[in-house]
């Protein structure tokens, strides 16, 4: 692989020769075997079965967005605390990678200028931002193994997901709300993911740390699958909500801020959401006639009154 020199704040140029080579022992290759059982599991997630069928509704995809938002501040931040570190160092690439600028603009776009308000990370989130930063702070040489997992699966089938969404959200052709998947400083996706693994591959690692690395990578795809697991829990008790000719909320705020909501996310067999149940009951043709006569009945009251 052939890079050529850039200044700060160009496009990165490279291109591909014919005397790559790897080794069973390369890095690139360990992650690539030894991650294969986790990859297929995070595909058949329900979550991701559902997503590539088009089967995922707007709250759900802003909810991801959320999720995805707290990962990547969280890897990006100490990414950047390991630029210079010799562990990490060849894997720096933040004009090229970074998605935090790209999801805010998603976030901004879900949720309104006032989107910080609006969202929280969730429990299954915060505990992989959790081993992020303690990887970054006490473990660098272990985070390739985040970095790898998340940003070349975002060059690889984040690109499917990106146009399911587009077209299943009936989001603009202009790309708002999809910012993320959009990678304006990559000419070829396939082309940077081989001078990724081929920078991975000059790491000076032992094989202790080497087997470690993929491990971590393990460790980070289970992390994922708990956010997905997560969402499709959500994803289910807004089908039930819906069935059940009840609005999911009031549509202000994070949903997940509602205890009764809550309750029923974790499996509780608890009230429901009173505004459900009192905006359901007023939708009745019987309660609003009843509705309708009180109102007649107190206005006279009123007016007699005033009289």
């Amino acid at each position: 692989m052939e890079i050529a020199e850039r200044g700060e704040g160009e496009m990165l140029h490279y291109e591909e020769t014919e005397d790559d080579s790897v080794s069973p022992t390369d890095l690139s290759e360990l992650l690539k075997e030894g991650t294969k059982e986790s990859h297929d599991r995070a595909e058949n997630t329900q979550f991701v079965k559902d997503f590539l069928k088009g089967r995922i509704k707007e709250e759900l995809f802003k909810l991801a967005t959320v999720a995805l938002y707290f990962t990547y501040s969280a890897l990006e931040e100490e990414m950047d605390r390991n630029k210079d570190n010799p562990t990490f160092a060849p894997l720096y690439f933040p004009l090229e990678l970074h998605r935090k600028e790209a999801l805010i603009k998603d976030l901004q776009y879900f949720y309104g200028e006032d989107w910080k308000e609006k969202i929280e990370c969730s429990e299954a989130t915060q505990q992989y931002v959790d081993r992020i930063h303690h990887v970054g702070q006490n473990e660098p040489e272990l985070l390739v193994a985040h970095a790898y997992t998340r940003y070349m699966g975002d060059l690889s089938g984040g690109q499917v997901l990106k146009k399911v969404a587009q077209r299943a959200l009936k989001l603009p052709s202009t790309e708002e709300g999809i910012q993320f998947y959009v990678f304006g400083n990559i000419s070829n996706a396939q082309q940077f993911k081989q001078l990724y693994r081929a920078r991975m591959n000059t790491l000076d690692l032992d094989k202790n740390t080497k087997e470690r690395i993929v491990e971590e990578a393990n460790r980070a795809f289970r992390f994922n699958m708990q956010v997905l697991d997560e969402l499709d829990k959500i994803g289910k008790s807004l089908a039930e909500a819906q069935d059940g000719g009840l609005p999911v909320h009031d549509g202000k705020g994070d949903l997940r801020k509602c205890p009764y909501y809550a309750d029923k996310l974790a499996g509780n067999a608890g009230p429901s959401c009173p505004y459900q149940g009192t905006v359901a009951l007023a939708k009745q043709p019987l309660v609003q006639l009843m509705l309708a006569a009180c109102v007649a009945v107190l206005a006279g009251a009123a007016a007699w009154y005033m009289m």
